[in-house]
């Protein structure tokens, strides 16, 4: 079975590479090598990637189309794995045309050759972030997730509605994921666990949002690729139903699913980063700043739904989670 995944420099796309490689698919992997964060992080992941049996790597783009066209008609893929995305609740703020361009055509663009190629299986990267201003906890695919406070979070919700589309027209399975505040080695340096150790370590000030009154559903690479694997095969099927659509996508008659992947338990900031000092054998200088524009102040994954089709639940708690990422970092960059 043949595999492209997107984003494959990135945090979750090497990840998941890494894991898979053990699995014996035929894996490519593109990414464009942007340099929204340190590229040397991402070009040290591709590094531990060469020369491992059954995988290969092209520098692709898919905001453009005609090489992303060329490489779908030559590798008939099987499945794709779409982790590529310009990430970044904040930056979306200061620079939303670049996420349209990368977001919603790179999008479009993969939906198209899925199409064009019959791909089997489309599993593609969304978001907890669709979910806004949502007060209801935990929160649940059941739900509706109209009122993103971000414009990345709107490209995100926009991804699953054009999913829809054409998993209704064209019949394409397509799931896609809800991910939570995902951590761990080679995470990515913009995200707050990252900026928290980074600052511990060198003894520089933590900037605290919310005078530190905010959780987030910390979820552990590890986890995140399991749920990914458990998901490669089990494919949407159409549902026949004898009542009208409700918006819920396990009552979807279309072969289309979304899911939250998380760990299935707030954490308070604060108590994250005191699990990050007492990992890195030092105090936290925070300072405390009122609301960013754009940010929620919890995330809390339902995660049931998930867990019943895949029988995948997460293992690794925060402790035992940080402690693995400190101990990267602390190797990485030679503390």
């Amino acid at each position: 079975m043949k595999i492209l995944i997107t984003g494959m420099a990135g945090f979750i796309g090497f990840s998941t590479a890494w894991k898979l490689i053990s699995h014996k698919y035929e894996i490519i992997g593109i990414d464009n090598l942007c340099n929204y964060y340190d590229v040397s992080l991402k070009k040290a992941r591709l590094k531990k990637l060469e020369n491992r049996k059954n995988i290969n790597f092209y520098s692709v783009d898919i905001a453009d189309n005609d090489s992303l066209s060329n490489l779908f008609s030559e590798h008939k893929f099987d499945i794709v794995l779409h982790l590529a995305a310009q990430v970044g609740v904040r930056y979306s703020i200061e620079n939303p045309a670049i996420y349209a361009r990368t977001n919603l055509i790179g999008f479009i663009n993969i939906l198209e050759n899925c199409r064009k190629n019959e791909v089997k299986h489309l599993i593609y990267a969304s978001s907890s972030s669709v979910y806004g201003l949502n007060t209801k906890i935990p929160f649940s695919t059941r739900d509706s997730a109209d009122q993103p406070v971000s414009f990345y979070a709107a490209t995100k919700k926009s991804n699953e509605l054009m999913a829809h589309s054409y998993s209704y027209l064209y019949g394409i399975p397509t799931t896609g994921l809800r991910f939570f505040t995902v951590y761990g080695p080679w995470g990515r340096p913009d995200m707050a666990p990252f900026k928290f150790a980074n600052a511990i370590f060198k003894g520089e000030v933590l900037d605290i949002y919310n005078n530190g009154e905010m959780s987030r559903d910390f979820t552990y690479i590890d986890d995140i690729v399991e749920g990914i694997i458990c998901l490669i095969e089990t494919i949407p099927m159409p549902r026949i139903l004898e009542h009208f659509e409700t918006g819920n996508p396990e009552t979807n008659s279309v072969p289309y699913a979304i899911y939250n992947i998380g760990y299935g338990r707030p954490v308070n900031v604060m108590d994250f980063i005191q699990t990050i000092a007492k990992a890195v054998g030092k105090e936290a200088i925070c300072r405390y700043m009122p609301m960013q524009l754009g940010d929620m102040k919890q995330t809390y994954a339902d995660i049931e739904e998930f867990s019943r089709v895949t029988s995948h639940r997460p293992k690794v708690d925060v402790e035992n989670g940080v402690f693995q990422f400190v101990k990267w970092y602390r190797d990485y960059y030679n503390y």
